[in-house]
């Protein structure tokens, strides 16, 4: 099948440490390959005669995301669940994805040509089979990507905080202006938070609570637990949130000189286990914000031609 002369289709991919994320999905990182097909199949993808289980753990923290084919899987993943969405089983592909934002200058071209490593690529997911022909890739700075179409609101000085699973980035905003040189990128992701609840509880109880659980009180601050343990898990999230601010207040951030705007699946620790006065900082709780901003700066690249 030669898609040569179709239009390219945008799929935004926000490749995360905990879940991955498109424009209009969200699922686990994880990825569990097999030889022979396994047992349990409704997030099956089957690729070059391997089998890979979709989002059954999370992806571990490294900073090079092109160490292995973990990703490379997840992106056809995500890629499939985007055509779906379509109607569609073939298509050419045009991939915007995203790093750090410390990484981005260092790791793009890199991770561009991970991305791209086929010029084409048949596999099946979830019992559908797809044909895709890759036009090419950008890869933009994360964060960032998630208020590029509004940096018209941001006036004054403003600070960009983005949450993710694996790390923490901060940016700086002024005027509607990024400010490269004010750009950092911690390791303190939501990961930490759980390790956190997770040994708190086995060090007050012995006992080891499913993450989903404890992501469940993170998220929304309750779950379907006893209160002992509920009031373990809100206490090491509480602490972790004051982590985060501690943070913030190291690369100057100060609530009476600047806005604080947060994004990123670690936002809800900051909504749900700190207090903050909200005519100064903004959360956004839209998990697929990034990959949305990884979308439109793709078209806007491309000028309007895909």
């Amino acid at each position: 099948m030669n898609l040569m002369n179709s239009k390219p289709i945008i799929i935004a991919c926000d490749h995360g440490y905990g879940n991955m994320k498109t424009a209009h999905a969200v699922f686990k990182t994880g990825v569990t390959a097999y030889d022979k097909e396994p047992a349990f199949k409704s997030n099956l993808l089957v690729y070059q005669n391997r089998y890979y289980l979709i989002g059954d753990e999370h992806k571990e923290f490294t900073a090079e995301k092109m160490n292995d084919l973990d990703y490379y899987i997840l992106t056809l993943a995500a890629i499939g669940i985007e055509l779906r969405l379509r109607g569609l089983n073939s298509a050419r592909v045009y991939l915007a994805a995203g790093l750090p934002l410390t990484w981005v200058s260092e790791q793009k071209e890199a991770f561009k040509a991970y991305l791209l490593q086929n010029k084409e690529a048949d596999f099946t997911f979830r019992g559908e089979s797809y044909h895709v022909e890759f036009a090419g890739a950008d890869v933009f700075p994360q964060g960032f990507s998630a208020v590029a179409d509004h940096l018209r609101d941001f006036k004054g000085v403003n600070m960009l905080c983005d949450i993710g699973n694996g790390t923490m980035n901060i940016m700086y905003i002024n005027n509607g202006r990024p400010i490269p040189s004010k750009c950092f990128t911690e390791k303190f992701g939501t990961h930490q938070c759980m390790l956190a609840a997770r040994e708190k509880l086995m060090q007050k109880f012995g006992v080891t609570v499913d993450d989903a659980v404890i992501e469940e009180v993170l998220r929304y601050g309750e779950a379907d637990i006893g209160e002992q343990y509920l009031e373990v898990i809100r206490e090491a999230a509480t602490e972790y949130a004051a982590g985060i601010m501690r943070r913030l207040r190291e690369h100057e951030y100060n609530p009476e000189l600047m806005k604080l705007y947060v994004v990123g699946g670690g936002s809800c620790l900051i909504r749900n286990f700190t207090e903050y006065d909200p005519s100064r900082v903004t959360i956004n709780s839209d998990i697929c914000a990034t990959a949305k901003g990884y979308e439109l700066l793709a078209q806007r690249n491309l000028g309007g031609t895909v």
